[in-house]
């Protein structure tokens, strides 16, 4: 027999283990939030029906491709649970999701209309560098066409990483770039030279590719909706563990 079949993990090693990885508070954190779900929603009289859970664990059946009810057999075996040990997995993620619904759904949309402009994003390449005059040499040097954007910030540029992806910064959130920055950023047409725009970090010189205007898509709202669900559920957890110690 392969000695490696003759292992067997008991439940205090995978306690000491996640302690010695830094990891035990935030699986207590996960079971303890999945308590207070199970509190609120048995409160609010928010239950998942059978036939919620039959048509997800259908839903993750295609998603994972599997067709037989061999094929999970063997899919539940390899990842060491049980067909009950899955169906309270699914129980669980949809309370939560309804729960997170009955909440904040409502709330999303004027959320995200009060804080739009932090929602949208730009396309953009950038170069730093931390000399005023050289930056308007390189500025000069762009706009007549003897060095390209892309070259001069593979050579100039302070930061390596920078200077690999030849100035390119990629898909940002307003919210991510330095307010004196975002603010010519977000007003400029694509394609033209900006700069040089002196910040703590040094002269930069940029150019937008893109300006993408926020948009309420599902998957923002999804996030949205997570975000406040997530800050709920940090809140609910504090109050009830204090309320438990007087």
């Amino acid at each position: 027999m392969n000695e490696i079949s003759k292992l067997v993990v008991e439940p205090e090693e995978i306690v000491n283990f996640l302690k010695s990885e830094i990891n035990f508070k935030q699986v207590c954190q996960k079971i303890l939030f999945q308590k207070v779900i199970c509190q609120v929603a048995q409160k609010r009289g928010i239950i998942v029906t059978t036939e919620e859970i039959e048509a997800e664990a259908n839903r993750q059946r295609r998603e994972k491709r599997l067709e037989k009810a061999t094929d999970t057999l063997s899919w539940l075996t390899d990842e060491l649970i049980s067909s009950d040990d899955w169906e309270v997995g699914i129980r669980n993620h949809l309370l939560s999701q309804k729960l997170a619904q009955t909440l904040f759904a409502k709330e999303v949309e004027s959320f995200f209309l009060q804080n739009r402009q932090s929602f949208e994003q730009v396309i953009f390449y950038q170069i730093i560098v931390d000399s005023q005059k050289l930056a308007q040499e390189l500025y000069y040097q762009i706009e007549e066409g003897e060095i390209s954007f892309y070259d001069a910030a593979h050579l100039y540029d302070i930061d390596d990483n920078r200077r690999k992806k030849c100035g390119y910064e990629g898909k940002v959130y307003r919210c991510s770039i330095e307010a004196d920055i975002a603010a010519i950023v977000f007003t400029t047409i694509p394609s033209q030279l900006i700069g040089p725009v002196k910040t703590d970090r040094g002269y930069h010189l940029l150019m937008v590719e893109e300006l993408i205007s926020a948009e309420l898509s599902p998957e923002r709202y999804q996030e949205i909706l997570n975000n406040m669900f997530q800050q709920w559920l940090a809140t609910e957890l504090d109050y009830m563990l204090n309320l438990s110690q007087l």
